[in-house]
């Protein structure tokens, strides 16, 4: 593992399929280069009921953990902050 890689937080974005917003959140982080892992809410039973715990009860996507924090419908400039706390974006 690089030593950027270690000092980067793991971002978890959670997402459904055919979500526009997880759509643009996913190209934007990729662009930016933030790595990220996606996890499909409707796949993974304890990933929606994370997401519903964070979002008022509703399975609200995308939902980013990242840093210790949950995101909920978060900019990719948020996302980037947390993952990379040093960039003074």
């Amino acid at each position: 593992m690089s030593a950027e890689a270690e000092q980067s937080p793991a971002v978890t974005v959670y997402t459904r399929p055919g979500c526009p917003y997880s759509f643009l959140l996913r190209r934007r982080l990729r662009r930016r280069g933030v790595p990220f892992v996606e996890v499909d809410i409707w796949q993974d039973p304890q990933a929606a009921a994370a997401v519903r715990a964070v979002a008022d009860g509703n399975e609200t996507v995308p939902t980013v953990h990242v840093a210790g924090q949950w995101l909920v419908n978060p900019s990719a400039d948020a996302v980037e902050r947390l993952a990379r706390p040093g960039s003074g974006r």
